[in-house]
């Protein structure tokens, strides 16, 4: 039996908010109290509130912004001596580096997090911290090494009752399974996601599902209308909580229907919508993968071949930097579908692996602060 979906990250005087909290409301909330805290010394209120304040701009797409809070967050909760809450700004800073591509850092961070979580006894910001690494390894591909976590992970949820994360672990299994070619699995799964994600009230959850049951619908079922239902019922609750990141990835999957279903300038206009919402949240994976549906979309139209294969040849080497194994894999089935191959040495590079990748090892330095010893 599961209860209702709560949101661990509102911590302190935000226990209040809801896992369903308008993104502006918990940012405003959050911004305050922050402030509040910072005036009156209370490092440990300042570390949790400005968790709450990094996680409303990530899921904002507000990286920069997102970037700079949590690494507040950690520095406020050292000098509180907080070991708990110095665990919970090292997964959000984690799963902000997932969420922009850098994912030897997204590694790292979760790693310590789930570290400090244990150390400090919080066993949800641990559990919350190993998720982070199953689902790093699950969107780069590696199935085999992360696939046994999450059916862990996905057990210890439902024997705690949990219902965001037996979602979330749902949801994450299915996805596997759907990109291995069970689709039939995969649907059950995303459908029990659903059903748990309605009864806990978790919206978040609940758009997740909807899209990936619109995924099968689409791609076994060829049920084109039923899959554009089930987006416009997710994309409502993406947008009553103004969830940026869930919402792009709405349209790149209604993009993703109607080119299955031979629509293809309306396929072509959805993924230029998302490629625009991705670039603007700075999200490289979404946006590689709305580029390669825009390039199909357009070889479809009458795109020059030598052109699309120059633009495929260029995506697969930034897929192939970025690290996304089961997308590189797509971009090879797209050569083969188009009839164009490989045009010769990859194009412009994509982006660089920033310092922090290259040279952190040890999270005090990620946050470029002197280390100093938790009490």
């Amino acid at each position: 039996m599961y209860g209702k979906a709560f949101a661990p990250e509102y911590q302190g005087a935000l226990t209040t908010l809801s896992v369903n909290s308008s993104l502006d409301d918990v940012l405003a909330a959050g911004t305050e109290r922050l402030r509040a805290a910072e005036r009156a010394g209370e490092h440990g209120e300042a570390a949790r509130s400005g968790l709450a304040v990094a996680e409303a701009h990530r899921r904002l797409g507000q990286v920069r912004e997102a970037d700079l809070a949590w690494k507040a967050s950690y520095r406020a909760a050292r000098d509180a001596g907080d070991v708990g809450a110095m665990a919970w700004a090292l997964w959000s800073g984690g799963t902000l580096a997932r969420q922009r591509g850098a994912f030897p850092l997204a590694r790292r961070l979760l790693r310590l997090a789930a570290d400090l979580g244990e150390q400090g006894g919080d066993v949800v910001v641990r559990g919350y911290s190993l998720a982070g690494l199953a689902e790093t390894g699950r969107i780069q591909g590696d199935y085999e090494a992360v696939g046994r976590l999450h059916e862990q992970l996905l057990a210890e949820a439902r024997r705690r009752g949990e219902a965001r994360h037996t979602v979330w672990a749902l949801e994450g299994i299915a996805q596997m399974h759907r990109n291995s070619g069970d689709h039939d699995t995969a649907y059950a799964l995303f459908e029990e996601a659903a059903h748990i994600a309605a009864r806990a009230e978790d919206r978040r959850g609940h758009a997740w599902a909807l899209r990936g049951l619109a995924d099968i619908v689409s791609v076994r079922d060829g049920d084109t209308e039923r899959a554009l239902a089930l987006l416009t019922e997710a994309e409502e609750s993406c947008r009553a909580m103004n969830l940026s990141g869930a919402l792009a990835y709405n349209h790149k999957m209604r993009a993703n229907v109607c080119y299955r279903a031979g629509r293809y300038p309306q396929a072509r206009r959805l993924y230029e919508q998302a490629l625009g919402e991705f670039r603007a949240m700075a999200e490289p994976r979404g946006e590689a993968l709305s580029r390669l549906g825009l390039t199909k979309s357009l070889a479809r139209l009458g795109r020059d071949r030598a052109e699309t294969a120059a633009e495929l040849d260029e995506l697969a080497g930034i897929l192939e930097r970025i690290g996304l194994r089961h997308a590189r894999e797509m971009v090879t089935r797209a050569q083969s579908e188009l009839g164009v191959g490989p045009a010769g040495a990859n194009a412009a590079p994509g982006p660089a692996p920033s310092t922090a990748e290259a040279d952190a090892a040890r999270a005090d330095a990620l946050v470029g602060a002197p280390a100093r010893t938790a009490r």
